[in-house]
């Protein structure tokens, strides 16, 4: 029997989360099953047993790597871009985001509708992994307690995610367009305010 590297099967897992979060962005939780979600993976559905007890698991598991790589992008543009990181996150969000295909969309606008109908076990990763997102957004905000910098963070995320999910929705380029603009122009807001303004 051939022997696999140390970490192989880590690697391996991470893939097929990956493909599996593109299939659950793309078609919903409803409208893909375990043999779409073999298939997005390029595995055998034995395969797909072996990573994951369910589609339920495959779902939490997707959502929660999703949200940490949103974390680490904040984390990254924030180290890259310094005080104006902010608005290279809007931009790349209200642009790149917006436009993409719906299986490279980011998980917070097209899966979190769907959490709301998890278990409990994959509600409450969700929400540990989104405070970790706020977190991240709050630790790169100008000027506040951390309290007030944590209340901007969670606005500027769902400003940002509700602003994605109603720009992708509409299908008039120049109202996507629209809604974007004006979502940037509000982080912008946002991210200067003083604390109490």
């Amino acid at each position: 029997m051939a022997r696999y590297a140390q970490g192989h099967k880590e690697e391996s897992r991470a893939r097929i989360v990956e493909a599996v979060g593109r299939g659950f962005r793309k078609q919903g939780y409803g409208g893909i099953g375990v043999d779409g979600l073999a298939r997005e993976a390029g595995v055998t559905h034995g395969a797909f047993y072996g990573h994951f007890r369910s589609k339920a698991e495959a779902f939490g598991a997707a959502v929660v790597a999703g949200l940490g790589d949103l974390r680490q992008a904040v984390e990254g543009l924030r180290v890259e871009h310094g005080k104006g990181w902010l608005g290279v996150f809007a931009a790349f969000y209200m642009g790149y985001k917006r436009t993409c295909e719906l299986g490279d969309a980011c998980t917070l606008p097209s899966l979190s509708a769907e959490i709301e109908r998890a278990d409990p076990q994959a509600r409450a990763a969700y929400e540990t992994e989104l405070q970790g997102v706020m977190k991240a957004v709050a630790a790169g905000l100008p000027e506040g307690s951390e309290a007030e910098r944590e209340a901007r963070a969670w606005v500027l995320l769902s400003l940002l995610a509700g602003g994605v999910t109603l720009a992708r929705a509409v299908p008039t380029a120049a109202t996507s367009e629209q809604i974007a603009a004006a979502v940037q122009q509000a982080v912008a807001v946002l991210a200067a305010a003083p604390p109490g303004a």
